[in-house]
């Protein structure tokens, strides 16, 4: 039975009795900022499970699709080297909110493995938490299994969402791989480190909830929570022990076999390979597909890392061309029936793949040949730990991550010193440093929670109307319900209509001001901080307001006007965006306010002029087209179907509203917008950059902020126009002119300084010591640019021949120290080590790479000392 007739067919069977499929989530968790990925089937169950939210179904099944790397989960070295470790897999999972519990639970699982699928029940095994007398009973009574094929164990076999909140015993079922693949121990059983006895499937009994002094509850209406790995099971049902034998990673296996031109399972070196290829593949491939790419930070940070793992192991096999991407079209070919998403973006994810590699191509050999070098020395010196700062270079200058590194060396018998490594990290990469902080998304303060649980609600009326009249129903501060506020208080408030928009969907909130009987409000902010609660952030300007009170609300209408032009001409930019470069642009993010707005895409290359003006050109004739801008609510799968557009990584309703401008755009959209797309007026690029792998930016004006923004350019060429003198509209021509004369000056003047220093440098170098038989020399010099100091420097280590240069030099105060080491010599001494020995001398600090660094300091009556250090520290 292949991987997918087992997902189909588990489907079906929780189907058919009574569960509703739900889809797989987006691995880019929403709402839960506790998470890194998506790792579990339950992730988008999360809230229902808390009482938090509320659906139209108490049964459950899924497909889901996770992710484990990072975190707590850092054990990508495992990967490709055991039978069962992945970065990606599939859980199969049902669900019950409320509904059935233990008794139903079991019974499921055990039919639809022994009936559906036809396991030999003498081959599987249970085991329950220690006091959970109720499902062994069940287990035993009910499902006949022997008493001595029922383990009770206790941590294992206990759940919890966290340190509070609904925890409870869990049941797992095992599968006897067979003797032949255990420990050989007399008492090898379920439980064993080795691979005998096989976890398949799990069911979590959430019937307590945990209060922060550690004391347990019964919940009112106990819920069930299962998993079991598709990858796990699929090795059962095609009687093999490896999860990398099964079909679902055998094909991308082949394909690697196909490229490489080497056979699996002729050697072992290769076999590993061929596995962590194929497993990174899968994670790479959906990972992008879900929006995450490749960076230096968070989710982008981890996903590079696989990568690049990967980008090593295909050297490994011999590839010097890249082959990720390559691999993208295996992933899809198994896959896509299952996750159609694949199949969509494939063009965009082989893109990103392939510019990841490249980009880590320009640098691997560079580090390799660092790291073999380094190795080779450490040896030398009886060692066996790369140190800190070495692993800082490789990853600051090369691109190697950690992991990777650890990764590498491992077969020489070395470890990492990640202590150092991060110690590096937070002294010199402090943006670097910041760890993952899980989904990115605000959390959601539990007292909006609270309110919407009262049944706490707000009506938006904003579509059509710019006031209202309602009451007051709540008031915070700081996160506190308060019956009343004050002249010069902020706090929130909440009524049960408003015509304000709570900040979503990329738009930014309302402003505006609310009066009662006895005050008045300035409204500066609205927030929506779960669906059906609009949160005015306001700042009482005068009198008292209290909860229970009417209240008029009014939206400052021309900010309301301003955002409703730029937010319509982001639909119209998606639009021009799509036809100019292509359908694979996707909108990766967007901000519209009253001032302007930003839309992120998905794109591999700067724009060219011509196109960024073609698209410019063609918002402007949407514009002047004067198409109506319609909104309907529709079912979501009538508005797909229709040809809306919508964020591929978004969670919708089953209602949704559809903004249509004309023939030109329909997209899924909240927000507000114009009437027709002549009320827009004009719209004005102003900026487009790249701000991650894949993924541009483009900043924009509309309307009156456009014509602001023409008028300023005018005038700043009218007074460049002035200063150059220029006559009849040569402004440019005199430019051109001005600018080519200072290069020529400039050419010159570096051809004096290059004179000047050779000439010093035959004085300087009558200061040559040596010490310990290296030569050496510190000078102090009168040059205050810096690219100077790097002139003389190389200049003096070409005079010298082999040894050390310390130059120092003042400049308005403030000290500056170069150190620069001939290449012969950077086994022994690093520049950037020397450098961190002298600076704190001068008030500063410094670094650099082992031939060349650099320091600034602020004592620059200290550098005859600092100089002088630079012998002692070679000695």
């Amino acid at each position: 039975m292949t991987g997918k007739e087992i997902r189909e067919r588990f489907l079906k069977y929780f189907a058919d009795r009574g569960h509703t499929i739900v889809p797989s989530s987006n691995l880019i968790p929403k709402n839960d900022p506790t998470l890194l990925f998506t790792n579990a089937g339950m992730n988008q169950f999360k809230d229902l499970f808390l009482g938090h939210e509320k659906r139209d179904y108490v049964r459950a099944c899924s497909s889901q699709k996770c992710v484990r790397a990072g975190g707590k989960h850092n054990d990508l070295e495992n990967v490709g080297r055991t039978a069962r470790h992945h970065t990606f897999f599939e859980m199969l999972g049902n669900f019950s909110f409320g509904d059935y519990f233990k008794k139903e639970a079991i019974a499921f699982a055990w039919e639809f493995l022994t009936g559906d699928l036809g396991l030999d029940k003498n081959r599987l095994y249970v085991s329950v938490y220690k006091d959970d007398d109720e499902a062994a009973r069940i287990w035993h009574e009910q499902e006949g299994v022997p008493l001595e094929r029922i383990y009770r164990f206790d941590e294992d076999n206990f759940w919890s969402m966290g340190d509070t909140g609904p925890c409870g015993p869990c049941t797992e079922i095992f599968w006897d791989n067979g003797p032949e693949t255990g420990c050989g121990s007399p008492d090898c059983a379920v439980g064993c480190d080795c691979d005998r006895f096989m976890e398949i499937w799990n069911n979590v009994f959430m019937q307590f909830n945990r209060d922060e002094s550690g004391a347990m509850t019964p919940l009112p209406k106990p819920s069930v929570d299962t998993g079991m790995g598709l990858e796990r099971i699929s090795t059962v049902m095609q009687g093999v022990t490896s999860n990398y034998d099964t079909d679902l990673l055998q094909g991308i296996i082949r394909h690697v076999e196909k490229l490489s031109g080497k056979r699996y399972r002729e050697d072992e070196k290769d076999d590993v390979s061929m596995r962590v290829i194929a497993d990174h593949s899968r994670a790479t491939t959906f990972l992008i597909c879900d929006g995450v790419l490749p960076s230096n930070e968070g989710r982008g940070y981890v996903l590079r890392r696989i990568m690049r793992r990967a980008a090593r192991h295909a050297k490994m096999l011999g590839f010097s061309e890249p082959l990720l991407c390559h691999m993208v079209d295996a992933v899809t070919d198994i896959m896509g029936d299952a996750y159609p998403d694949l199949l969509q973006r494939g063009e965009y994810i082989r893109k990103v793949v392939r510019a990841e590699e490249e980009r880590f191509a320009e640098t691997l050999d560079n580090g390799l040949r660092i790291l073999n070098d380094e190795v080779a020395s450490l040896k030398k010196e009886g060692k066996a730990v790369i140190p800190g700062d070495v692993l800082f270079r490789l990853y600051d200058t090369y691109g190697f991550p950690a992991d990777l590194t650890a990764d590498i060396v491992r077969n020489d018998g070395f470890t990492i010193d990640e202590a150092g490594f991060e110690a590096c990290m937070e002294r010199q990469r402090e943006q670097a440093r910041e760890h993952w902080k899980g989904s990115g998304e605000e959390r959601v303060s539990a007292v909006y929670r609270e309110l919407a649980n009262r049944g706490l609600r707000t009506t938006f009326t904003g579509y059509d109307e710019r006031t209202a009249y309602s009451v007051i129903s709540a008031l915070l501060r700081d996160g506190n319900p308060v019956e009343e506020a004050h002249e010069g208080d902020e706090v929130d408030l909440i009524t049960e209509v408003t015509p304000f928009y709570g900040e979503s969907g990329g738009q930014a909130g309302d402003r505006g001001e609310i009066s009662t009987g006895g005050a008045h409000l300035e409204v500066f902010d609205t927030k929506k901080p779960i669906p059906d609660l609009i949160v005015h952030r306001v700042r009482v300007k005068q009198g008292t307001v209290r909860v229970g009170e009417a209240a008029d609300l009014k939206v400052a209408s021309d900010d309301r006007n301003a955002t409703a032009r730029n937010h319509t001409a982001t639909h119209l930019l998606q639009a021009a965006l799509r036809q100019v470069l292509g359908d694979h642009v996707k909108q990766a993010g967007s901000l519209v306010d009253h001032e302007r707005l930003r839309f992120d895409f998905t794109h591999f290359s700067a724009m060219t002029p011509q196109e960024l003006q073609r698209v410019e050109d063609l918002v402007n004739l949407y514009i002047m087209d004067n198409s109506q801008v319609t909104a309907r609510e529709m079912e979501i799968e009538k508005a797909m179907e229709s040809g809306a557009t919508a964020l591929f990584d978004e969670k919708y309703g089953d209602t949704v509203r559809v903004v249509r401008v004309g023939e030109v755009s329909a997209e899924l959209c909240g927000g507000t917008h114009v009437h027709a797309s002549g009320d827009i007026g004009s719209f004005k690029i102003v900026s487009e950059a790249g701000i991650a792998a894949g993924v541009r930016r483009i900043e924009a004006l509309t309307g009156m902020e456009a014509l602001r923004h023409t008028r300023r350019l005018e005038e700043d060429q009218k007074r460049i126009a002035s200063l150059v003198k220029a006559e009849g509209g040569d402004t440019v021509e005199k430019v051109i002119r001005l600018v080519n004369r200072q290069k020529e000056l400039q050419r010159e003047l570096d051809t004096l300084q290059a004179r000047l220093n050779a000439s010093k440098s035959a004085d300087l170098l009558a200061g040559v010591r040596e010490v310990g038989g290296v030569k050496a020399l510190a000078v102090k010099v009168e040059i205050d640019d810096p690219k100077g100091l790097r002139e003389l420097a190389d200049t003096l280590k070409d005079r010298v021949g082999s040894g050390v240069i310390a130059i120092g030099a003042e400049k308005e105060g403030k000290a500056t120290l170069l150190v620069a080491v001939t290449r012969d010599l950077t086994s022994r001494f690093k520049a950037g080590d020397l450098i961190k020995g002298l600076a704190p001398v001068i008030g500063g600090s410094g670094g650099g790479k082992p031939e060349l660094a650099q320091a600034g300091g602020s004592r620059p009556e200290k550098l005859d000392e600092a100089l002088e250090k630079l012998y002692e520290l070679l000695g």
